[in-house]
């Protein structure tokens, strides 16, 4: 990992229980020392990142160095919350990779336009998921430099 100094937190918006159970597996398998953190539908994820609510507790909510975002949520949908984040100059750096079951290409040109940096179709197994977690960790904390966190944090 490029910043052994201290491992990124990942950002996870999903709201079914059993995939975020099977990506923190998939993570473990992977050997990946990044802290995972989840929340539930895009307005908890976008409470996240504004340290709002649950989130305003000092160390309530570390910044993420990557978001993975499920579309289909209730509440506030990830299309949404995607381009609230990409339309803010506080957070519109983080990366947010897309996360979900849809292959419908108005979800994938969509979800581009709006500034998604990746768009996952989720694997249908567990051995698919550890292979997608294993190329993301890879790609996202050995390879590319992401951008710091604000330093009024």
């Amino acid at each position: 990992m490029k910043n052994a100094d201290q491992p990124l937190v990942i950002l996870m918006a999903d709201d079914d229980p059993q995939d975020r159970q099977l990506t923190q597996k998939a993570f473990v398998r992977c050997r990946l020392a990044n802290e995972l953190r989840f929340v539930e539908n895009g307005e908890q994820l976008l409470e996240y990142l504004r340290r709002e609510g649950e989130f305003s507790a000092p160390g309530a909510a570390p910044w993420p160095g990557i978001i993975l975002l499920d579309l289909n949520m209730p509440r506030k949908d990830g299309r949404e919350a995607l381009a609230e984040i990409k339309a803010d100059p506080a957070f519109c750096q983080i990366p947010v990779v897309v996360m979900t079951t849809s292959k419908a290409d108005e979800d994938i040109a969509r979800s581009y336009s709006c500034g998604a940096n990746s768009f996952i179709t989720k694997p249908i197994t567990f051995a698919g998921l550890v292979e997608v977690i294993r190329d993301l960790g890879r790609y996202w904390f050995e390879i590319v430099e992401l951008p710091p966190p604000p330093q009024n944090l």
